[in-house]
């Protein structure tokens, strides 16, 4: 079965160009939601979810994060411009893909979020930025 993603992005252009990267490496849309309410409404039955920080309800983005992962277990990715703002949120997500991204960052982040037990040196190779573990993630510990 394929895994789902939520897109979080206000950006309509932009979120289609995910969707089509999401699509295109194997997984499957679940929502794409332009603020926080959308966010929440759409996260049943996702996987992964890509967030921007800045939406169309403010820089909600963080906190919508931490809550799809607390409240949904979703294995959040950040996609942003500004990845200074993502602050203490970061220990609900694995890591971040800086704007303007390439395909590449977004197809394997997905891979990783989706493996259980992920190799990083794949995605980082890709221009993924994995956060430092929490120590709840298996396999991200032993990275030296």
């Amino acid at each position: 079965m394929r895994k789902k993603v939520l897109i979080v992005e206000d950006e309509i252009f932009v979120a289609l160009e995910i969707e089509q990267i999401v699509e295109d490496a194997g997984f499957a849309v679940a929502a794409i939601a332009a603020d926080r309410p959308a966010a929440l409404a759409g996260a049943n039955d996702c996987d992964i979810a890509l967030v921007d920080l800045n939406l169309r309800d403010g820089p909600t983005g963080p906190q919508i994060g931490m809550e799809l992962a607390a409240r949904h277990g979703i294995r959040v990715i950040y996609v942003t411009a500004n990845p200074a703002q993502i602050g203490a949120a970061s220990g609900a997500a694995l890591g971040v893909i800086i704007k303007p991204f390439r395909p590449q960052s977004i197809a394997a982040a997905l891979q990783l979020a989706a493996a259980e037990q992920p190799d990083l040196t794949e995605a980082e190779i890709a221009g993924f930025t994995p956060f430092p573990p929490p120590g709840s993630w298996n396999g991200m510990e032993s990275r030296g």
